[in-house]
């Protein structure tokens, strides 16, 4: 597969990750309290700031530097960007105490808290635990920055939206939401 086949798939990807974030966003966000098109636009506006931030803790922690790993490390925070940031951004915007409510303290109030914490929280302990193989000497292609970190990543995820939807019907007790 050539190389700009290979950039174009990821690109394709990391869109359809985004969109299908933005979509969750939107159906988490009280209309009532703000747009769709709002919402839209905050998620845009988290997609890069998202992937700034965890472009800059990736390089913290020992993510490879250099031009050939350079397109690689992008795709990889605009994933993290869209499996942590978007969703919250959708949902609250800008307002700190939200923000640091759900993230920094990790006190979420309601199943709309739990559906944004437990995922985000997830995706980045799965993509701390994905980095676990890389530095083995197996020379196995899997172990290249940033595929297991990737699945890592979104296994992670996948079991936050699990975990949230657990919490989410044991809060409710089991009991049906809707009048008979």
């Amino acid at each position: 597969m050539e190389e700009s086949e290979k950039s174009s798939q990821s690109t394709i990807s990391s869109f359809q990750v985004f969109s299908i974030h933005v979509c969750r966003g939107l159906a988490l966000a009280k209309p009532e309290n703000c747009s769709y098109l709002k919402a839209i636009s905050r998620g845009l506006l988290g997609l890069p700031v998202g992937a700034l931030l965890n472009a800059l803790g990736a390089l913290a922690l020992g993510a490879p530097v250099g031009l050939q790993y350079f397109e690689r490390t992008i795709s990889w925070t605009l994933l993290m960007s869209s499996l942590t940031f978007v969703p919250t951004a959708c949902v609250y915007g800008s307002c700190w105490t939200d923000w640091h409510r759900i993230f920094a303290c990790t006190k979420p109030k309601g199943p709309l808290d739990f559906m944004l914490c437990l995922p985000a929280h997830g995706a980045v302990i799965g993509a701390w635990f994905g980095a676990w193989p890389m530095p083995l000497d197996w020379e196995r292609p899997w172990q290249d920055w940033p595929i297991c970190v990737s699945y890592g990543a979104v296994g992670g995820y996948v079991a936050g939206m699990v975990g949230s939807l657990a919490l989410a019907l044991m809060r409710t007790g089991g009991k049906q939401l809707k009048a008979e």
